[in-house]
């Protein structure tokens, strides 16, 4: 058994409390993270994917102790609203849509029904897109002997708090917290390794691998390992994000909402004390004063402080795994907030990461394997972001006339062709998100196929219809029993004592 290793983490925030909270639970090694009270952190990551409950199970964290200190929200997708026109909307919503039958994938048979006139809109057949478009939510608890059914879900919450619950997580558990500012990261001459960080007043911090969590700056991946960046603005040109939050004063929705502007997009976040706000777009079609004018008038309630502006270029890092350096969160590359992968993209590298955990040196074929993961995953988001963009319906606007007209990535140009020739969708090895996102999107953004696969038409008409009639009736009936977000969330969260003194009072 090798000796524990040294595990420096440059930077907090959420991406850096995340890493300190996994290793410190999982990886057996000392732990240190160097982070400084006069820098700032972004905090645009308050929406989140599934995925995010995987996370917080495996550090034992309760998802009632978890919504109660991060003042969350639950999350069933993300609504779209006017990307194919004003007006317009549809639900990205999580989990299955319907259920397949035979060797074929429920949409197939959707797209035969659909032209018979036996079937309503995709979202009918999707429990979550009902449950979010009524503002309800439902946790199910499984009886003995028996499964529950599981409601796909995520979170909206207060990163700011959820960094601060991983870091009192982490430091009960060993990990030692160094105030600094780093002032000079110091390579070993033979290697190129890290080897230090120099913080002012002359302290060193000795390491035997390092995770750069320094945000946008990059100090160790970019600026001292010089890990090239890959710039994908030509397919995701939005380059500024302002954010604000505002009181609450619209409905409590177990959704994001993403509106198409003039020249990107608005995010609505709504938490238990606020609604977070921003307005994404591209610099060269609105200026900053003239999103900022545009987000505060739009607001639903008075804003809480003074907007911020996050500048930056999507696109990521060509390594982010050099030497004996890993990037994680904004240092790694940034994609925008559309479909909420931010704090995602830290999770999927740490558990990347303790696959291929080092001890005291690096094996280069560990790291080489990393990368190549690293870059399949960000790019196959990257498609589906593309996807959003180009398939807008929003004719007459500079911007959108412009994401219309651009030539795609190969990679989404084939996964658009499958589908429009015969409705066919491939989930590539462990590429993120699933058949029923890829089809939400596409259907909802006006993709239509050519066609769909005629083993669906062995189905006899007659239980075809009684098939979709089920599934939506079942559908609404669930619906129908689940009580408002609002009321479930109170009472999640509401510790039981209280609950029993409310009873007898």
């Amino acid at each position: 058994m090798s000796d524990p290793a040294t595990i420096v983490i440059a930077g907090g925030g959420t991406a850096g409390w995340m890493a300190a909270a996994t290793l410190a639970r999982f990886s057996g090694n000392r732990i240190k993270l160097v982070e400084s009270e006069e820098i700032g952190t972004v905090g645009v990551g308050e929406a989140t994917i599934p995925q995010i409950r995987l996370f917080n199970a495996a550090l034992g964290i309760d998802e009632a102790e978890f919504l109660r200190e991060t003042k969350g929200s639950f999350k069933l997708g993300i609504e779209f609203a006017g990307w194919s026109g004003d007006g317009s909307s549809y639900l990205h919503a999580f989990g299955p849509i319907g259920h397949g039958a035979g060797p074929l994938p429920f949409h197939h048979y959707w797209l035969r029904a659909r032209a018979l006139g036996l079937a309503g809109p995709l979202a009918d057949y999707s429990l979550n897109d009902r449950a979010a478009r009524a503002a309800k939510m439902e946790v199910w608890r499984p009886q003995p002997g028996e499964p529950a059914p599981d409601m796909p879900r995520a979170y909206h919450f207060d990163a700011a708090l959820y960094a601060d619950h991983l870091r009192r997580y982490a430091e009960a558990r060993g990990v030692s917290r160094i105030e600094g500012r780093i002032a000079t990261v110091e390579r070993n001459a033979s290697t190129g390794d890290i080897a230090a960080l120099l913080l002012g007043g002359e302290r060193r911090v000795e390491g035997d691998f390092f995770i750069d969590c320094t945000g946008f700056r990059s100090l160790l991946i970019g600026d001292a390992l010089g890990s090239p960046f890959t710039d994908w603005s030509e397919w995701l040109p939005c380059d500024r994000a302002i954010a604000v939050a505002c009181r609450a004063q619209g409905e409590f929705t177990p959704y994001t909402r993403a509106i198409a502007r003039s020249a990107g997009w608005q995010w609505r976040i709504p938490l238990q004390h606020r609604v977070g706000n921003g307005l994404v777009h591209c610099s060269a079609f609105l200026s900053e004063d003239e999103a900022t004018a545009a987000l505060l008038s739009s607001l639903e309630g008075e804003a809480a402080a003074e907007p911020r502006t996050l500048r930056f270029t999507t696109g990521m890092r060509a390594e982010q795994w050099s030497h004996n350096c890993l990037a994680l969160g904004l240092a790694a590359g940034f994609l925008e907030p559309l479909e909420s992968t931010s704090i995602h993209l830290v999770q999927s590298s740490l558990a990347r990461l303790l696959q291929m955990l080092p001890g005291n040196a690096v094996a280069p074929a560990l790291r080489s394997e990393f990368n190549a993961q690293a870059t399949f995953e960000w790019s196959r988001i990257r498609d589906f972001l593309i996807l959003h963009y180009w398939a807008n319906g929003r004719h007459g606007e500079p911007f959108w006339d412009r994401c219309r007209a651009m030539a795609l990535p190969d990679t989404l140009t084939a996964k658009i062709e499958q589908f429009r020739a015969a409705g066919y969708i491939h989930r590539e090895h462990e590429e993120l998100f699933t058949e029923a996102g890829w089809l939400q999107v596409l259907i909802g953004q006006g993709i239509g196929p050519g066609g769909y696969n005629p083993l669906a038409d062995i189905m006899p008409q007659a239980d075809l219809a009684a098939m979709f009639a089920r599934i939506s009736e079942r559908n609404r009936q669930t619906v129908n029993r689940m009580p408002g977000h609002a009321e479930f969330l109170q009472r999640l969260i509401t510790p039981q004592s209280d609950t029993s003194k409310a009873r007898t009072a």
